[in-house]
């Protein structure tokens, strides 16, 4: 740290992604991607002429991509939001909404405690039940933006469009903002809600259900007005935010709904699987409506078990934060790598005489 940082920042705790390892192979399940590649049209759309044209600078008001978002959700360009990753587009957000204190879960994901201290805020989380369920109740009336992750991020629980209209409902005077990261994997979207409160504002990403998390293209929807807020803050620090090649493959990722669907279904199907097999040897898994499991073992915590699948060259994520120490999440690969990661769990067990 230089003597320059300033000094509202010297505590800064910056989030931490997942392992990204340079050297060996791993079975790589700790970092939520997509197992699948991009749509064949996304590759068709990257071509040789397109790729000679990066001279050139993108289009800054990414209105092709918003037009195949609004015709996806039946919507108009006006309701959409382009960021370069879903968490660009939470920053911006928070920047131009939160005064003072957000409130969010106390176990979701973790750039929302580091947005709120990068901008000044004050974070008041909300404990979650014992079963990781989110106490619908406590986020009515909390005076404050509200952040709220559904399907939630790591427990992969997901709120019913009821209670996610309760807790919009519950605040008319501040933004609430639903992070939609894993909807696609069967949570109800709040997207019916839009027309009637000016005030919600749902966050989504292309880097899940459609396989292009390294192009980083995330995207909001909201009522106009609160996109041309939006717009207002991006178009002061990154006005040229997607670069040409990501909006290309975002316009045929969006539009290639038969290839979206066939590797959601495939995901998911896989997640239910493993998700049996898991709870056949003796672990706690939640009902996950994510694109990953929250699991936990009773004979070991989450770095032991996180441990001995790395040294048998699986990568899963685990915390030290001890509301998360017994649980790991896992990834859903392919089902190769999904076989593989099974196979290891039973081979530790075994070592431990676990039957």
């Amino acid at each position: 740290m230089s003597r320059f940082l300033r000094p509202t920042l010297e505590g800064l705790a910056p989030y931490v992604p997942g392992e990204q390892p340079r050297a060996g192979v791993y079975v790589k399940l700790n970092t939520n991607e997509s197992p699948f590649p991009p749509s064949p049209a996304v590759l068709e759309a990257i071509n040789r002429d397109e790729t000679a044209r990066l001279r050139l600078y993108s289009d800054p008001t990414a209105l092709p991509l918003k037009q195949a978002i609004a015709e996806t959700y039946g919507l108009t360009p006006g309701n959409v939001f382009c960021g370069n990753g879903s968490d660009e587009v939470l920053g911006l957000s928070f920047l131009a909404f939160a005064q003072g204190t957000v409130v969010a879960p106390a176990v979701s994901y973790g750039f929302y405690p580091v947005f709120a201290r990068l901008f000044g805020l004050k974070m008041r989380e909300v404990d979650l039940r014992e079963d990781f369920s989110l106490p619908v109740e406590n986020f009515e009336n909390a005076g404050a933006m509200v952040v709220l992750a559904n399907p939630n991020a790591p427990t992969g629980l997901a709120l019913s469009l009821e209670d996610v209209e309760r807790i919009v409902a519950g605040n008319p005077d501040h933004v609430v903002l639903v992070d939609e990261a894993y909807v696609d994997f069967g949570a109800q979207s709040a997207l019916p809600l839009i027309r009637r409160y000016p005030h919600l504002l749902i966050v989504r990403t292309f880097s899940k259900s459609r396989s292009l998390a390294g192009a980083r293209l995330g995207y909001a929807l909201a009522d106009a007005a609160l996109i041309d807020d939006l717009e207002r803050v991006r178009n002061s620090f990154h006005p040229y935010n997607i670069n040409r090649l990501s909006l290309l493959a975002g316009v045929a990722a969006m539009r290639d709904t038969a290839y979206f669907d066939r590797c959601v279904q495939a995901v998911v199907a896989q997640r239910d699987r493993t998700a049996q097999a898991l709870r056949g040897m003796g672990f706690h898994v939640t009902d996950s409506r994510a694109n990953f499991l929250f699991a936990a073992h009773p004979a070991f915590t989450a770095r032991a078990y996180y441990q001995a699948l790395k040294a048998r060259g699986v990568l899963i994520r685990c915390w030290d934060d001890p509301r998360l120490r017994e649980h790991a999440r896992i990834s859903i690969g392919s089902d190769a790598d999904m076989t593989r990661f099974l196979q290891e769990t039973r081979a530790i067990l075994a070592e431990r005489s676990i039957p």
